[in-house]
């Protein structure tokens, strides 16, 4: 038997990926610039195809670009395996033939289609930020099906795209494993260099590409670096409901808009669990009653008190009726939150965020709609303006600020009676139930 050297010594961070992508079918690896992913990637689909014992193994790493896997790793693999004898090379299909019959191809994203057809092994997608979402469900993900192949997603975080979903959905999927490296964290890069780095680029520019933030590229987001640490701090997880515990809701209600609710369990201690979110638009009361009621017979909540904010009692024009007399009727009865100026209501809910603990699956609406309320900049004035856009996130930034103006309201008192009884009394399916 003859030894064959590679001309690759990983460092210990490599070494650790290679472990990673050895021990789990599936792993999301997100690194900061110049960490050496590429090349670990490389070598790791040699070993691989050396390795693999099915006959005719058959290795792909996928670029956004055709052009970039030839630029970029091309020259890698045929430096790695140069010292392998009886390996061939197609320089026009970016192909290396190595003698046990396995085969590495380099391809580019920019054609899904045109990737269809293959049967895949191992499977590295580098730079998942920027190829179609539509390529590893609709083709990759088939073509590893028939020898349960495996694949390997790398890159640097670019907002909130199919590469932040695959982020998301690796923590709880049995079989998949994912990883963060910080330049801040590695020291791979030194000191004098990250401040170089710091000092040309932007706070969000700097963020992104050094530090892995997934909201770096949502300029003005008001709640995106409170959530950034919670997730750091593993508290956007898997959140059980506790089944001894009331669950309170808190509310924004549109008229012709969305309505957000979310679902908070305040716990002794001050924690603050997060474990549920509901929207929905162009429906009525009657709707929401109908979600209550469904959690309660599908999930077990038994609710406490509901909070809204001070314009559920404005009165409407064509009834006369405010819609919290409307809630009254249908057997729920809303508390009314104090009303605040809107940055000391952001301020209140960006402090509670450091106490909460979100369920990953249930609130995913929610925390997207968070992280993505933003305020504008204004080119005129070089700063972000006061006030937020008004978009699609802002009923559930609005319901999230009822969370925390309802809570604080708790600990301070509201002047009001305490609610007798947090029982609703209401039939949901004479009123249509839920959708």
């Amino acid at each position: 038997m003859k030894t064959i050297e590679i001309d690759y010594t990983p460092r210990p961070l490599q070494r650790e990926l290679h472990a990673l992508m050895d021990q789990n079918r599936f792993c999301v690896l997100v690194m900061h610039r110049r960490f050496g992913k590429t090349v670990a990637a490389i070598n790791h689909l040699i070993k691989m195809a050396i390795e693999e014992t099915l006959p005719r193994p058959r290795m792909c790493y996928i670029s956004p670009t055709y052009r970039q896997s030839k630029s970029i790793a091309f020259d890698y693999l045929k430096n790695f395996t140069r010292n392998i004898p009886g390996t061939t090379f197609h320089e026009t299909e970016l192909r290396c033939d190595l003698p046990n019959g396995a085969r590495i191809s380099l391809l580019g994203a920019e054609n899904p289609s045109s990737l269809r057809g293959n049967y895949f092994d191992f499977v590295v997608m580098d730079e998942v930020a920027t190829m179609p979402a539509s390529i590893f469900p609709e083709v990759i993900r088939p073509s590893l099906s028939d020898r349960k192949g495996g694949c390997v997603f790398i890159g640097t975080p670019q907002g909130h795209n199919y590469f932040h979903d695959l982020w998301e959905a690796a923590a709880g999927t049995p079989g998949w494993a994912r990883k963060m490296y910080k330049a801040s964290e590695t020291g791979l890069i030194d000191d004098d260099e990250l401040q170089a780095a710091r000092a040309s680029m932007t706070e969000d520019q700097y963020a992104q590409e050094f530090e892995c933030s997934w909201v770096a590229n949502v300029p003005g987001s008001v709640y995106g670096r409170e959530l950034q640490d919670a997730d750091d701090a593993g508290r956007i997880t898997n959140v059980p409901h506790t089944r001894d515990q009331r669950v309170e809701t808190f509310w924004d209600l549109g008229m012709h808009d969305y309505t957000a609710i979310f679902f908070v369990q305040a716990l002794p201690g001050g924690r603050v669990n997060v474990i549920d979110f509901y929207q929905s638009q162009g429906e009525g009361l009657p709707h929401y009653v109908g979600v209550l009621h469904e959690r309660t017979r599908e999930r077990g909540y038994l609710y406490g008190n509901h909070y809204a904010p001070h314009d559920i009692e404005v009165r409407e024009l064509g009834t006369g009726k405010s819609r919290r007399e409307a809630a009254h009727g249908l057997g729920l009865n809303f508390r009314v939150t104090p009303r605040l100026p809107l940055e000391d209501g952001i301020h209140a809910a960006r402090m509670l965020i450091a106490r909460c603990w979100f369920d990953r699956d249930n609130c995913r609406e929610g925390l997207e709609a968070l992280r993505h309320y933003h305020r504008a900049y204004s080119e005129r004035t070089r700063r972000f303006r006061a006030q937020p856009v008004h978009d699609w996130s802002s009923h559930s930034a609005d319901a999230w600020r009822t969370v925390a103006v309802g809570l604080e309201s708790q600990t301070v008192g509201d002047g009001r009676a305490p609610q007798r009884s947090a029982v609703m009394e209401y039939d949901p399916f004479s009123y249509g139930g839920a959708a």
